[in-house]
């Protein structure tokens, strides 16, 4: 074998060694998602406590010790979930248009969060509703970042807003838990069918609740 056929060889063994590696790899990641689906399916149809590994084991039908493989334990797994929901929405919130008047973005930053609530509502339980992913991080002994990212950037929006001549002499951070908390009712509202009165559609049932928060903007601007 002469020199360059000897390094075309060696070139071909690395490139089907990193072939191997890639579909490894890419084999790995889907092994996570798969028993992480699995783990919030189970999580929300049987509550966190009354699944077990082995019942997400046998969901994905392969043995409790190939989850181990993954993940530490079941509080890594809900945890990971909590954290994939968070990511999901930040990423919402950051790709919004840019609005002129910060009152108009805090409008949309409402829009949009509601819009993530119905459109998805297991991701929403897991990271507002569950006690679950708060008791892991209470035994990680970790601090609730995400949720302090996502209402970080209220709070910041809401600053903008004070600056710009609304809500005057009102505190940042009382008036970010209350609009926080107007969204967030009027989510739990629709998800427990509470508002099932109005015999809306579902595209009307979002269109009321838009205008719901759009009215309660409105009322805030005379603050």
């Amino acid at each position: 074998m002469n020199t360059v056929h000897f390094i075309c060889t060696v070139i071909l063994l690395i490139n089907v060694q990193m072939g191997i590696s890639e579909r490894k790899e890419r084999e790995k990641e889907a092994m996570r998602d798969t028993i992480l689906d699995a783990a919030k399916k189970l999580f929300l149809d049987k509550g966190f406590e009354k699944t077990s590994i082995r019942n997400i084991a046998d969901e994905i039908e392969y043995s409790p010790g190939t989850i181990y493989l993954y993940f530490k334990d079941k509080n890594e797994l809900l945890l990971h979930l909590h954290y994939q929901a968070f990511g999901v929405m930040v990423t919402e919130f950051m790709a919004a248009t840019p609005q002129e008047d910060p009152m108009d973005q805090l409008v949309q930053m409402g829009h949009q969060y509601i819009k993530f609530a119905i459109e998805n509502p297991e991701m929403y339980d897991l990271m507002f509703v569950m006690d679950a992913p708060m008791e892991a991080l209470e035994c990680n002994d970790e601090i609730w970042n995400d949720g302090m990212e996502a209402f970080g950037m209220l709070q910041n929006l809401v600053g903008v807003c004070i600056e710009a001549g609304y809500f005057k002499g009102q505190d940042v951070d009382d008036l970010s838990l209350g609009i926080w908390g107007f969204m967030h009712g009027i989510v739990i509202l629709k998800s427990k069918k509470r508002m099932s009165m109005f015999k809306d559609t579902e595209s009307e049932s979002e269109e009321r609740m838009m205008r719901a928060f759009q009215t309660f903007t409105t009322m805030l601007k005379a603050i």
